[in-house]
């Protein structure tokens, strides 16, 4: 059996512009390039799912619901344009400033893998051929320990870059799209590992 072959997307910083702690509609801005590269991975066959730490829920500066109410319009966005989402992965606690049952240690949490190998057991991912996009070295490092095998990093600066494992390949932030030169040529027949 073939197992399928995603590229996996950082929320805040990837998708939109991360203006801190992003949850309503009205400040919400697409990244330029975001609809051309993920139509382009859908076309080269690859499951394009969503991992995105969401610690404004759990230090109460909105809800569960409201990041839900989001992601609804999100994922409308991309169908409107002929991109289908497979899933939206997200970790709302945070060990050190998460608020009651949100303040805790999660495996989810990136830089932890949780959320990828999750994604990986339940849509039977091939990690090994996955490509993984973030905008901080806690993508990337989520990534990595996920032993998802392409690990691409759009910098919102040079910490971040030097952050990153070696293995990362990085791209100047305005240029988006340049990562679907990274994209194989046939995913969808990306063997079972």
């Amino acid at each position: 059996m073939t197992g399928r072959v995603a590229l996996f997307l950082d929320r805040d910083g990837v998708i939109n512009d991360d203006s801190g702690y992003v949850y309503r509609i009205e400040d919400f801005r697409f990244r330029d390039g975001i609809f051309d590269l993920c139509a382009a991975a859908q076309a080269a066959g690859l499951s394009l799912v969503v991992v995105t730490n969401q610690a404004g829920i759990g230090r109460g500066y909105y809800t569960e619901a409201d990041f839900h109410r989001l992601t609804e319009w999100m994922l409308a966005q991309f169908r409107d344009r002929g991109i289908a989402l497979a899933g939206v992965e997200f970790c709302p606690d945070h060990p050190d400033h998460g608020i009651g049952a949100y303040r805790r240690d999660n495996p989810r949490r990136k830089p932890g893998p949780g959320m990828i190998l999750d994604a990986c057991a339940r849509m039977r991912i091939d990690a090994r051929s996955s490509l993984m996009i973030g905008d901080r070295a806690t993508d990337m490092l989520a990534g990595r320990a996920a032993g998802i095998g392409t690990l691409i990093l759009i910098p919102a600066d040079r910490a971040e870059a030097d952050a990153a494992p070696p293995d990362t390949i990085v791209l100047p932030d305005d240029d988006l799209l340049s990562a679907a030169d990274y994209f194989p040529r046939n995913a969808a027949k990306a063997p079972q590992r």
